[in-house]
């Protein structure tokens, strides 16, 4: 028999470590190729880890809710041929938090944990075992500078705030750490009054959206701009080629990629929609990656990417928003599928909805909202007179962020997307 070291595969490049979230399987049960092992979760996406190979499940080295690095080794699978040595874990896990004077560690050995479920702010769990193993305070941590995504507080920011917080000392000098003794304050879970309501608990996904739309709102100065568009040429078209593009291409085509193949041109045309705000500083980015909201069937909301949008043509975006979609549906994305967006689109008219005031995802500073497309009566100017005639309409709604965008701009952008729209050739090929 020999044994097979099961590690924690690379998830994309901006992906160094995940939280383990259910273990499928138990010591003693056979595993097959391929299968599953383990649910694991980053800040974005939730995945499964299957084995490489067939064998038995004998060691667990990780519990739920612990923190791995890629490629740690996080299981032993029992199978036929040559052994495989195992490195012990402890041996493979590198200590956050060596740099810091070993004085300081023994005298936060004892203070109380802190309950970071009173802060609104997001911190990874290795952040929070940091933290806790440091003896900073919620308070203390949500004043640090993250130079994360979203101003997130990453491992190097917590490190760096460690190193200036405890100043090498003089060998005469005592060193004297500051230990926060308040004691941890819980928030209470709430009381049906009339003993009918029931009471949930956020799922973790939806505790990640909360805190980034919440983020979101104070960090940028949100204005809105809405215009009303003619898609009348766009619908015929779309319903007299959609069989014969399923056919050929065998995808359906939606309205998405025709609205993400206009939003594309309109960021090449307005570069200044197309960048990212960190700290004072603007960053314009090269790339134009646009960001596709999709509902999860559990509710829950996700933005998977699609990478140089401009760069594709209609039938290249018209795959690249089905397969994000359907994996997005199936829970099948990775971490790298929803990493690197610089503007989004949100489609409320799914819903219903005729347009809508969306919340921008940091650290971009724009978000356009697609509305419901409408039979409506409207005036048509023609050369012989106006008249009233039946023509498909809808708003789009652009939200941006004030701080660094002023109205002109993010006036001219969703102008000049309607502009495309309306001057959609009906007679185009696809």
């Amino acid at each position: 028999m020999a044994k097979f070291e099961l590690k924690l595969p690379k998830m994309g490049e901006s992906v160094a470590e995940a939280t383990i979230t259910n273990w499928l399987k138990n010591v003693g049960e056979k595993i097959d190729a391929d299968e599953a092992v383990l649910e694991i979760a980053t800040d974005k996406v939730d995945s499964e880890v299957p084995s490489e190979v067939s064998g038995i499940l004998t060691e667990i080295l990780f519990q739920v809710n612990d923190v791995v690095k890629v490629g740690q080794t996080i299981a032993v699978i029992e199978t036929e041929g040559g052994s495989v040595a195992v490195t012990p874990v402890a041996q493979e896990m590198v200590s956050p938090v060596a740099e810091v004077s070993k004085t300081v560690e023994v005298a936060v050995a004892n203070a109380a944990p802190a309950d970071f479920k009173s802060s609104d702010k997001f911190f990874s769990p290795l952040v929070k075992n940091i933290a806790t193993a440091e003896g900073i305070s919620v308070a203390e941590l949500e004043n640090i500078a993250g130079s994360g995504k979203d101003g997130r507080v990453t491992k190097e920011d917590i490190l760096k705030y460690i190193g200036n917080r405890q100043k090498p000392l003089a060998t005469s000098q005592i060193v004297q750490p500051t230990i926060n003794n308040q004691q941890p304050t819980t928030q209470a879970v709430p009381v049906s009054v009339n003993g009918g309501d029931e009471i949930v608990e956020m799922d973790r996904m939806r505790k990640l959206i909360s805190g980034y739309m919440v983020a979101s709102v104070q960090t940028s100065a949100h204005v809105q701009s809405f215009i009303e568009v003619d898609v009348t040429n766009i619908v015929k078209w779309r319903d007299r080629i959609k069989n014969a593009f399923e056919k050929r291409e065998g995808e359906k085509l939606t309205f998405t990629p025709i609205f993400m193949e206009a939003v594309a041109k309109a960021l090449k045309d307005f570069p200044g929609m197309n960048i990212s705000v960190d700290g004072d500083f603007i960053i314009k980015r090269k790339n134009i990656n646009l960001g596709m909201a999709a509902a999860l069937p559990n509710g829950n909301l996700i933005v998977p990417v699609i990478k140089n949008a401009d760069q594709l043509n209609l039938v290249g975006m018209a795959k690249a928003v089905n397969d994000l979609g359907n994996r997005a549906k199936a829970g099948k994305l990775k971490p790298d599928d929803t990493q690197g967006g610089t503007y989004t689109v949100t489609n409320v008219g799914t819903f219903g909805s005729v347009f809508g005031t969306p919340i921008i995802n940091q650290p971009q500073v724009g978000i356009l909202a697609l509305g419901a497309i409408r039979k409506v009566p409207a005036v048509i100017e023609t050369p012989e007179g106006d008249f009233i005639g039946i023509r498909q309409k809808m708003f789009l709604s652009h939200s941006y962020d004030h701080r660094v965008v002023d109205g002109a701009l993010g006036g001219s952008f969703v102008k000049r997307v309607a502009e495309y729209l309306e001057a959609f050739d009906a007679n185009r090929e696809y």
